[in-house]
């Protein structure tokens, strides 16, 4: 059976790591002969039409360039189909790719993918929420929630809303 990949690339994770992803993934699709698209990722999130594309279009993977939200985002509505997923790893913190063991180089991380090596990922349920291996509670839920409003991304973003939250935080009972 022939593989189909579908990419979805979030425009604004990280610091700019993505403008060069499309044409690495261009180049590296077409010299293995395989068959592809490539979507932005939806801002509000809403990927129903997911099960619906795989199924009609014969998608045999499903490939997340982004960070932990994105990913979280999109395997949400994967969770019950029979697809591969991939990530390619484009976030500030890209904690599942770390934990993972996926490079954080584009073009390593979509070797370990056409290589076919898998390996399951845990999921849970919280508050009938989705969630991929990571969930966040108190001042670290806190960080990440106001990092996600912010207009830039990075590290330096990361670490100024860090810090804000040190000095404004309350304790938590």
């Amino acid at each position: 059976m022939k593989r189909k990949l579908l990419f979805f690339i979030n425009p604004i994770s990280g610091s700019g790591k993505n403008k060069k992803l499309i044409q690495v993934i261009q180049d590296v699709m077409e010299k293995q002969h395989m068959l592809y698209e490539i979507m932005d990722t939806l801002k509000n999130g809403d990927y129903s039409f997911l099960p619906g594309k795989i199924e009609t279009e014969g998608i045999t993977d499903v490939i997340i360039c982004g960070g932990d939200g994105t990913i979280n985002q999109v395997a949400s509505h994967l969770k019950n189909i029979s697809v591969n997923t991939g990530i390619i790893p484009l976030g500030s913190g890209n904690g599942l790719a770390l934990a993972a063991g996926i490079s954080k180089n584009p073009v390593k991380a979509l070797q370990i993918i056409l290589a076919g090596k898998s390996a399951p990922l845990d999921a849970m349920m919280i508050n009938h929420r989705f969630s991929c291996m990571l969930c966040g509670l108190g001042f670290d839920a806190q960080v990440a929630h106001d990092f996600a409003k912010q207009p830039t991304r990075g590290l330096t973003t990361y670490i100024k809303q860090t810090v804000r939250n040190f000095f404004s935080s309350k304790s938590y009972p």
